[in-house]
């Protein structure tokens, strides 16, 4: 059984930069693709970005391409967000899920996670100050 954890979240003014980890134990996640996600109080799922489980591209949301960046580290079963130039509207519950593919279902931004990622952390607060 997988268990991830995400850590690296907390309090950051507006323009600061932030890592995020999700580190997994258990098996390895290497042939999985790895998501971002996060969700703000009141709001609906967005997904940040989607990290190919090969050599493949990385898939952004247009509101954070260019300021965040996703990595892995297999060795360590270990995947990283790099946030930077970060802005209020930054700020939610921040997730690391896995799954085989990098489409999400209509109705995944409201909808029951387990009909989109194979495994999936508790999620770790960002908040960005103004």
């Amino acid at each position: 059984q997988v268990q991830i954890e995400e850590t690296g979240g907390g309090t950051v003014q507006t323009g600061g930069s932030l890592r995020l980890s999700c580190a997994a134990s258990g098996p390895s996640l290497a042939v999985y693709h790895i998501i971002w996600f996060r969700q703000a109080p009141g709001k609906e799922r967005e997904e940040v970005v989607c990290m190919d489980s090969g050599d493949g591209p990385s898939y952004y949301a247009d509101s954070v391409k260019d300021r965040f960046v996703a990595s892995r580290d297999n060795a360590k079963n270990t995947m990283y967000l790099q946030m930077n130039s970060l802005k209020p509207e930054d700020t939610a519950k921040y997730y690391c899920a896995t799954s085989g593919q990098c489409t999400r279902s209509k109705n995944w931004r409201k909808g029951d996670l387990t009909y989109e990622f194979d495994y999936w952390g508790r999620g770790i607060q960002v908040t960005v100050s103004s």
